[in-house]
């Protein structure tokens, strides 16, 4: 069954081919643990989290009621300056107590891309700080995805995504993604004098689901701390137990200099996102007097979403979800990994947190170019949402899902991919 069409649409979706979509969009209409429904009526297991973020699941009533109770009491006003609010407060305190880094200090965004971009200047400001102003470079990997604002496109290793704008940030190189030497060669390249941060996800998520060789979160961080380089982790997705922690670098047991979250933060249930700062780096900014961070947007620390973030911790500890991603890890790398046999399977990754992909070779992606988006409606034909990332197709449930959930999310990739076959097959070479 598919969703009736909407008519023409005058909403103009992100990452859309809008001239495809503009008459044909998929609405979903209401979510409910690991499910969510079309505007048909129709239920699908929610392989996806929505954008990486569901992690307490959809419906959760105690994060909704926390939200609108703040709403009727206070429902937004600025914390520039000295001003403030006891939700915005008690949320960076809370985080601050989680966070794998000392004397921590929370700077609040309404999302990751802003997250990143506070993240950066943060370091750059850090570096003026500490009387060295050319230290202005930024490094990230090959395949990185830091968001859409115009540091993170800047910084960009997915090339698709940086392509066409022009250069948002000429500072900015990227090494290889799996490489240490690669990162310290780059070091010396560009002068360690004047790189300021470089920038790492845990597991580099929208890139295609990477996820690091072993040694090598470790020896990123080594080899920033050796060049006075400020090292910047991602857990934008890595966060809030998608690895199996509150941050995900845990599990490599680093100290970065700052750490950007958002997604589970909230589980989506409202906007927030935010950079953890190393007591080490905040230090200029709190004990000197006159040194200024002049940046923020309007709704840093916005009380409603402040009040949502601290309901949704509260469920992520008292449901013992924030170890999931690790529990289940191999269960989700055991659905996936039979699919590797398939013909038109390149690759599958799974095995470190709650995500997984799974890549199509060349040849079916040469010889029928919308492979990917087929199987991925092949997949939502069988009831199951996936993603489409670069050559392969990503899954991150919420960390409610369960082990029968997620066998029904490798059986409808193995039907998909039967079916996709069959259409391979039948084109003209």
């Amino acid at each position: 069954m598919e969703t009736a069409e909407t008519g023409e649409t005058a909403l103009w979706h992100p990452f859309a081919d809008m001239a495809t979509v503009a008459e044909h969009e998929f609405v979903i209409e209401r979510g409910e643990d690991v499910w969510v429904y079309d505007s048909g009526g129709r239920r699908y297991l929610d392989g996806t989290a929505g954008l990486w973020y569901a992690n307490a699941g959809h419906g959760r009533a105690e994060i909704a009621d926390a939200a609108a109770a703040q709403l009727r009491k206070l429902a937004g006003y600025s914390i520039f300056g000295d001003f403030s609010n006891e939700p915005a407060r008690a949320l960076a305190e809370r985080i601050a107590g989680l966070a794998p880094v000392p004397d921590a200090k929370v700077f609040l965004t309404t999302g990751g891309g802003e997250a990143i971009d506070s993240a950066v200047k943060i370091a750059r400001r850090y570096h003026l700080a500490q009387g060295e102003p050319e230290r202005v470079h930024v490094i990230s990997r090959a395949q990185a995805y830091h968001g859409t604002n115009g540091i993170g496109t800047g910084v960009a290793g997915i090339e698709a995504n940086r392509a066409g704008f022009g250069e948002m940030l000429p500072a900015a190189s990227r090494v290889q993604y799996d490489s240490v030497e690669a990162l310290r060669e780059e070091i010396l390249r560009v002068g360690p004098e004047r790189v300021a941060a470089f920038l790492f996800e845990p597991v580099i998520g929208a890139g295609g689901v990477l996820p690091p060789p072993e040694g090598y979160i470790e020896g990123v961080v080594e080899v920033c701390h050796e060049f006075g380089v400020l090292a910047i982790a991602d857990a934008v997705i890595c966060g809030f137990g998608r690895l199996g922690s509150w941050f995900g670098v845990e599990r490599w047991g680093v100290e970065p200099d700052l750490i950007t979250f958002a997604k589970g933060v909230t589980s989506g249930y409202l906007p927030l996102g935010g950079v953890v700062v190393h007591g080490r780096v905040a230090e200029p900014f709190f004990s000197r007097p006159g040194n200024v961070f002049r940046h923020g947007p309007t709704y840093s620390g916005h009380p409603a979403c402040c009040a949502a973030g601290l309901a949704n911790i509260d469920v992520l500890e008292r449901d013992g979800l924030v170890g999931r991603g690790r529990e289940l890890e191999g269960e989700l790398a055991n659905v996936l990994r039979p699919l590797a046999a398939h013909p038109l399977v390149a690759e599958v990754r799974a095995g470190v947190g709650l995500l997984g992909a799974v890549e199509l070779t060349a040849e079916t992606r040469d010889r029928l170019p919308s492979a990917l988006a087929d199987l991925q409606l092949l997949a939502r034909r069988q009831g199951v949402l996936v993603r489409p990332l670069g050559a392969a197709l990503a899954v991150s449930p919420p960390l409610t899902v369960q082990a029968e959930q997620l066998r029904q999310i490798g059986e409808a990739f193995a039907e998909g991919l039967d079916e996709l076959k069959l259409k391979v097959e039948s084109t003209v070479d």
